[in-house]
């Protein structure tokens, strides 16, 4: 298939391992931002395909992964209504809440149901106008657009049993929070290019400019992410901080214009908190003042719950880079995919799966 094909060739990724060991003089640490790219990396072997001198880390790019152990919480609390069809996306079923997930909720008789489509959650309250229907809308800025086009259709049409439970965040606040940490050692970024397409990358530029780091837009398939690398790291020694596109088969400087105005009229920038890392400040969307009518968190009066993180889960550490996941003594044992502490070993896009799924489940503390 075009696109695809060409950056899985095995001899394409090849030569760009070759060129990355050629130009790599020193030690320098990368991050990938999205949890795709992580599968991808861990899957396709590309860390064997790398100089030693190149170390990649996991950035806080799984949506699930960062969505705050309280908005979980709320969502249960939501869904175990009577009155409530609770609609998601499947990877949110088995995140764990501070005492079940949502797939427990449903096991307990509550009207929990999978979807594909917000709008397929808005067709669910058109049919059921007994219910309150609520969508989880989870997500970075890829997602955020299919949401707002939800609402503002509930608008339109009248369907005012519906609403949604935002846990929306933008990527370059967490950036900016990674690289302003004093714990941080990146000195590389891969972008993750589907928010770009949707954004852009002008974001971006400030960034670059205040904390001297590359910054590469970079696609999902091996040789994507081989490429992205051997951009980054070209940059790093050459000396040069800037921000380019690799993904330019999908990616504009200005993004995609019509998602960005529906996302200023849906949505409000708000300080947001991130599972593992805390509240990061201007990093997430709430509904607008014009849209607060399908706020489901205002609607259920559950913006109160507050709780604290499993002590023993270092999903905090794995989403800053600071930390692998087989680093984490619970990882494979108390931890795993049946029985999991933390969103990073349940989303498909969670490092923590993506370790344990393509063979690095060998933890050497738990082994000893």
């Amino acid at each position: 298939m075009r696109f695809i094909d060409e950056y899985r060739d095995g001899e394409i990724a090849r030569r760009y391992a070759e060129e990355i060991k050629r130009i790599t003089t020193r030690t320098w640490t990368l991050m990938e931002i999205c949890g795709g790219q992580t599968h991808s990396i861990v899957k396709s072997g590309i860390e064997s395909l790398l100089p030693e001198e190149i170390q990649l880390v996991h950035g806080p790019g799984c949506p699930v992964c960062v969505t705050p152990l309280e908005i979980i919480d709320k969502a249960i609390a939501i869904a175990s209504r009577p009155d409530v069809i609770f609609t998601s996306f499947g990877d949110m079923l088995r995140v764990p809440g501070s005492h079940k997930d949502l797939l427990a909720v449903k096991a307990e008789g509550g009207d929990v149901r999978m979807v594909y489509s917000p709008l397929d959650a808005l067709t669910v309250a058109k049919n059921n106008p007994d219910k309150r229907v609520v969508f989880f809308a989870v997500g970075f800025e890829t997602t955020a657009p299919a949401n707002a086009m939800a609402v503002k259709e509930a608008r339109r049409r009248n369907i005012l049993n519906f609403s949604i439970l935002s846990s929306h965040v933008l990527v370059p606040p967490a950036i900016a929070a990674i690289l302003s940490s004093s714990t941080n050692r990146v000195q590389g970024l891969l972008a993750a290019g589907h928010v770009c397409t949707v954004m852009g990358y002008e974001e971006y530029f400030p960034l670059v400019e205040k904390y001297k780091v590359p910054i590469v837009v970079t696609g999902f398939e091996p040789v994507d992410i081989l490429q992205g690398i051997y951009m980054t790291v070209k940059q790093l020694e050459e000396g040069r901080c800037e921000v380019e596109n690799q993904y330019s088969r999908s990616v504009r400087r200005e993004g995609n214009l019509a998602a960005r105005a529906l996302l200023r009229e849906v949505f409000a920038v708000i300080d947001r908190k991130w599972r593992g890392i805390g509240e990061i400040p201007s990093s997430g969307f709430g509904l607008s003042e014009l849209y607060a009518d399908f706020d489901a968190g205002k609607i259920f009066g559950v913006e109160s719950i507050e709780v604290q993180e499993p002590a023993m889960c270092i999903a905090g550490d794995v989403l800053r880079g600071i930390r692998k996941p087989h680093e984490c003594p619970a990882f494979g044992n108390e931890c795993n995919p049946e029985h999991p502490l933390g969103a990073p070993m349940v989303s498909s896009e969670g490092a923590c799966a993506a370790y344990y799924h393509y063979g690095k489940i060998r933890n050497p503390i738990s082994t000893q």
